[in-house]
């Protein structure tokens, strides 16, 4: 199930204090250049009309037959590792779109164990999955927060979700099953062909929903990784996105001894819960037990 990239977006018609009307000069440069920018994204858009119209009102069938492919070769792997950049568009009470960047790391091990590294603005957070119990733990706070979950990645996934309140788009497709939960809520989905992606050849596929919009840029040839993932919650003032980068995926990763245990680091304090922030980031700052 896709979640909306941004739960926290404005009101229309909010207004930026202090702006000021641009230059006489500089603003018939900027609408010059604009113009220019929107005649040629017109003329991509009515290239493309043809090709969407087809499914429109339904699932293209290529672009299903991609999903599954992508979706049968990643809960197939035994293990994997993946690096992935993140740009998470937030509106702010002024209507200013921020756009906030962060970092991860992942490998896991299915079925049931997953570590993460997490850092961005305000994010430098480990996620330790054992198939027992659930790490969270904060390293610029020295705090850490437990909770056992046996089970699969799955599950994992799902106690992050519920017990915690921390959503993670890009988790839809860590799942065994991931075409099953991208599918659901689908109402069309397009194919656009082969395009390229950090240097590499992808399949571009869009799909729509009620209330999100997403983009899926899945690798060519026999290794149908994800390459980028975008999501856009279009009701929301500015359609702010998520978007996602993934990037040295291995399918055969050299897991240390010990990667996916907690060692407690010395003087870490244990916490019994985690505030989410209005970025949709954990926060380990509750006080100890």
């Amino acid at each position: 199930m896709k979640r909306e990239s941004n739960p926290c977006g404005s009101p229309a018609g909010d207004a930026v204090p202090g702006a000021v009307p641009a230059p006489g000069r500089r603003g018939g440069a900027g609408h010059l250049i604009r113009r220019t920018v929107l005649a040629a994204g017109i003329c991509l858009v009515l290239g493309w009309m043809s090709v969407s119209a087809s499914s429109a009102e339904g699932i293209d069938p290529e672009a299903d037959k991609v999903l599954r492919s992508m979706s049968a070769y990643l809960g197939g792997l035994r293990a994997f590792s993946v690096d992935v950049d993140i740009d998470n568009e937030h509106i702010d009470t002024n209507g200013q779109k921020l756009q906030l960047s962060s970092f991860a790391s992942l490998v896991a091990e299915r079925p049931g164990k997953l570590y993460m590294y997490r850092w961005g603005v305000f994010a430098d957070t480990e996620f330790i999955f054992n198939g027992k119990v659930l790490t969270l733990y904060g390293k610029d706070r020295n705090a850490y927060l437990q909770i056992d979950s046996p089970g699969s990645i799955d599950d994992a996934i799902e106690t992050v979700r519920s017990e915690i309140g921390l959503d993670a788009p890009g988790a839809d497709l860590l799942y065994a099953d991931p075409y099953s939960g991208l599918i659901d809520g689908v109402q069309s989905a397009t194919y656009f062909g082969m395009v390229y992606v950090n240097g590499l050849e992808c399949h571009y596929l869009a799909f729509r929903e009620a209330e999100v919009d997403w983009q899926l840029w899945v690798q060519a040839g026999d290794a149908p990784f994800p390459v980028k993932y975008v999501i856009t919650t279009k009701w929301v003032t500015g359609a702010p996105q998520y978007a996602v980068r993934f990037y040295n995926w291995n399918a055969t990763p050299a897991i240390p001894s010990g990667r996916f245990n907690f060692n407690l680091p010395g003087g870490a304090k244990k916490i019994e819960s985690v505030r989410v922030n209005p970025v949709g980031e954990a926060m380990l700052t509750e006080e100890a037990q």
